[in-house]
């Protein structure tokens, strides 16, 4: 079992966790260590049972969370999960208590983020939008940036919370903000990453070690997050333990195709980016990480790898 160390940050806050997964279960995880009380629920046993080995506490339900807690934490990974945890029976609309702020970061459109905020309202509860801008691997050791946006005083309740999770964390504003900034970093992110598939390619394909790629191109100037974070993926070419499942990520995909058309927004790289991540989706690697584009572009190239690589 993982021993939790209490901080003095929590001071035993009660926290309530909705969506236990690579990401939720990540938060959890953080705010235990930073002395939160969590109570959390997840559809999936394991998850819920993987919380309480961590020390948390966990819930037979969604509404045993809201009922219990002012403030909520939702991470969910579709429209289909988030309609069931907010509007569904015994969701945070029909149940959370007067007064509740709940921290919403996933990614969404925003049109539906704007009906959680209104719907939430509705029952005199706040909602904040703090999507996350960083992959599992990152959450998974705190390097993570939350952009939250909505209405200050509700910020200033959680921000607390927010820390207890994150390595830094950006008040952006008016609601939906956060989430319209998100949607430029995935932007960011899924051109970089597909940048990054093609530089290993190109280094396998012209004979070089990869760990010496990796090395030396992260020390200079062509180095990027992306690179750093999927490039030993990449290099050991194992793309089965997902931080980002190329299925979840089609999700993020055709948001932000949206978000720049209702803009009439020109973004031809992340065009040019899209069919890749398809092509992955179709060669059945949709529960598999976003890094496996790489693989994509391998078979692209004729490359064969002898074996599969450990990086140095």
């Amino acid at each position: 079992m993982e021993q939790i160390i209490k901080a003095k940050n929590g001071k035993g806050q009660s926290v309530g966790s909705i969506g236990l997964g690579i990401m939720g279960g990540a938060f959890a995880r953080h705010l235990l260590s930073e002395g939160f009380d969590v109570l959390g629920y997840d559809i999936d046993p394991a998850r819920r049972a993987a919380l309480k080995t961590l020390g948390g506490r966990p819930a037979a339900s969604a509404a045993a969370v809201t009922l219990a807690c002012r403030v909520l934490v939702t991470s969910l990974p579709s429209l289909k999960a988030v309609d069931a945890a907010f509007f569904g029976a015994g969701g945070i609309v029909a149940t959370a208590k007067r007064g509740t702020v709940v921290i919403e970061t996933s990614t969404l459109p925003l049109a539906k983020k704007e009906e959680i905020r209104d719907r939430c309202a509705a029952k005199g509860i706040a909602v904040l939008d703090c999507p996350v801008s960083g992959t599992g691997a990152q959450a998974a050791n705190r390097d993570i940036a939350i952009y939250a946006s909505g209405e200050r005083k509700a910020y200033d309740r959680v921000e607390a919370v927010l820390k207890g999770f994150s390595r830094s964390v950006y008040f952006c504003g008016d609601y939906g903000n956060g989430s319209r900034l998100k949607y430029i970093a995935n932007l960011l992110v899924t051109i970089h990453n597909l940048s990054t598939a093609e530089a290993m390619v190109l280094g396998l394909k012209s004979g070089l070690d990869l760990d010496l790629v990796y090395r030396v191109i992260k020390d200079g100037a062509g180095n990027s997050r992306m690179f750093e974070v999927r490039g030993p993926l990449m290099i050991r070419g194992d793309y089965r333990q997902a931080t980002m499942k190329v299925d979840v990520y089609k999700k993020d995909i055709d948001i932000i195709e949206a978000f720049a058309a209702d803009l009439h927004c020109p973004v031809p790289l992340f065009e040019a980016a899209k069919p890749f991540y398809a092509a992955a989706y179709a060669q059945g690697r949709a529960l598999e990480d976003t890094a496996a584009v790489c693989a994509v572009l391998e078979q692209m190239a004729g490359v064969k790898r002898k074996k599969r690589r450990k990086l140095k």
